[in-house]
């Protein structure tokens, strides 16, 4: 369909007033799901991130990359096992993962914006020691009942932040892409699972938004069926949902890095869409929501 010019100066009508609240502001997105396999979908978050620069807002990114870190294990022979859903990372899956995300991915996205007509620069958690992490001991059910740590090596938890490098690279108008591996107490690198990465960032930069990008249309009270769509959800609200099984499995990171960004003073998180075309500017500057959103 194609647009007239008054229909066209109707969208940016619109979007006047979002610009004007969201100037100078930091949103910090989580990039990954199918947004980050779809050729398409790619570009489109490019433009996105690239706009919203160039209007006056400060994209940060902070991206995943689960599927290439098993495709490049496969291919090395490698096997992958999960425990609680984290994948066990010995020393030498390390390396690998490091590899993968901040020498493969990382440099791919920066890339990718630059060609969009953006500056972006690319960041891990070792760079300053933005991130600092302890080991991450997930629970597991023993054959008896009882519940007990497991050590699954180098997995952790973001224990520190420390943004002042991402701050900077702010100041001089460049966009952070940043991967989710972080420093532990002996310098050893350590994966951290990207939500929570984003949420603690979006937390210590007091930023205005975090959007995580997913494969779901939001929190749904019945799987699959879209009417049963959330669109908003409140922080006491949080532990009753996740208790009846409305909030479950893979959302439950993305919920929970959205409580650490609203308790550290972020005023509103969204979980969106990845697959839908331009979902990051569909949400900032219209009227028309779309995912859930969660308030403090």
């Amino acid at each position: 369909m194609t647009l007239t010019p008054i229909a066209k100066a109707g969208i940016l009508v619109e979007a006047l007033p979002y610009i004007k609240e969201f100037y100078g502001k930091i949103v910090v997105i989580k990039y990954g799901g199918h947004a980050m396999v779809n050729c398409e979908l790619k570009q489109a978050v490019m433009k996105d991130v690239v706009l919203m620069k160039y209007v006056g807002m400060h994209p940060v990114l902070v991206h995943g990359g689960g599927p290439d870190i098993t495709e490049m294990l496969e291919k090395l022979g490698k096997t992958t096992s999960f425990v609680g859903g984290l994948r066990v990372t010995d020393r030498e899956t390390m390396e690998i993962v490091e590899m993968v995300l901040v020498g493969k991915i990382n440099k791919h996205i920066v890339g990718l914006i630059n060609r969009t007509g953006g500056h972006a620069i690319g960041l891990c958690g070792k760079d300053a020691n933005l991130f600092e992490a302890v080991k991450k001991m997930p629970q597991v059910k023993t054959p008896g009942g009882a519940w007990e740590k497991v050590d699954i090596g180098f997995v952790g938890e973001v224990a520190r932040v420390n943004p002042g490098i991402v701050i900077n690279v702010i100041k001089e108008g460049y966009i952070p892409v940043i991967a989710p591996t972080a420093v532990g107490p002996d310098g050893e690198s350590y994966n951290i699972n990207a939500d929570y990465v984003a949420g603690k960032l979006a937390a210590a930069l007091e930023a205005e938004k975090l959007v995580l990008l997913t494969d779901v249309e939001g929190v749904m009270r019945r799987q699959g069926d879209l009417d049963s769509r959330i669109s908003r959800i409140h922080v006491d609200e949080v532990n009753e949902l996740i208790a009846s099984g409305v909030i479950t499995g893979g959302m439950i990171p993305k919920i929970e890095a959205c409580l650490d960004a609203l308790r550290g003073g972020v005023n509103r998180a969204h979980i969106l869409d990845g697959r839908v075309p331009h979902a990051i500017l569909l949400e900032v500057f219209t009227d028309e929501g779309i995912g859930t959103m969660v308030l403090p």
